[in-house]
């Protein structure tokens, strides 16, 4: 059964003819800039090499909870390296428990050790609320420590790169159990519009916790 849970980024030179800026590449964008509007509640799924990627370095106490699980992405390659796995979404996506607020919830669902997911990131992009994004994840991440703490399990979250290089993050992740950072060498497409599909802009990377994790043991630094 799941536990309690709530519902609940000089003078002009008049002698010359001004010259014309070369036109701007196609493909280069400002940072955050997608040209997309964003999906409701920032769903994207998670392409099956991405949760891979992250199996083939780490091996969980399962069974594990994937608390964002969406369409299911996630949990269907979790599964499929037999790991049990408890789904829910705040959102009705057709796959899991919807209703359930992860940030409500305190504690994890019977029987489960560890959380794997990858958690919205908010408002990105050029509109409202790019500035909260950064608070929201730390509340995330927060939140999601305290939880795993209570079973000594393990937390894996799929980040931006750049997102680790935060001040307030790296005092976070400093004290915390942090075992492990699996850096994605491929940038991930998060959709497919055919010939207007963008170059995927941001670097992404597993953060990995273990709350039995050596004190004092630095994290491993691996790359996929």
């Amino acid at each position: 059964m799941l536990p309690q849970l709530g519902l609940p980024i000089a003078e002009a030179d008049t002698l010359r003819s001004p010259v014309a800026k070369p036109p701007r590449p196609v493909d280069v964008r400002a940072i955050h800039v997608s040209g997309y509007q964003r999906e409701a509640r920032d769903f994207y799924a998670t392409p099956s090499w991405v949760t891979e990627a992250l199996l083939n370095h780490v091996q969980f106490r399962g069974p594990i909870w994937e608390p964002c699980c969406g369409d299911g992405a996630m949990s269907s390659v979790l599964a499929a390296h037999r790991y049990g796995v408890v789904s829910t979404d705040i959102a009705e996506r057709g796959f899991g428990r919807s209703g359930v607020d992860f940030l409500a919830c305190r504690t994890v669902p019977d029987g489960c050790r560890s959380i794997v997911t990858n958690p919205p990131y908010g408002d990105s992009g050029s509109h409202q609320g790019q500035s909260r994004s950064s608070a929201a994840m730390m509340g995330f991440l927060r939140h999601a420590l305290k939880l795993t703490a209570s079973t000594e399990g393990q937390l894996a979250l799929l980040v931006r790169l750049q997102w680790i290089a935060g001040k307030r993050v790296a005092q976070v992740m400093s004290a915390a159990p942090f075992a492990a950072v699996i850096v994605l060498t491929h940038r991930i497409r998060w959709f497919d519009m055919g010939e207007r599909t963008n170059h995927a802009q941001h670097h992404h990377a597993w953060v990995v916790f273990d709350h039995a994790h050596p004190s004092g043991q630095p994290p491993a630094m691996l790359f996929a």
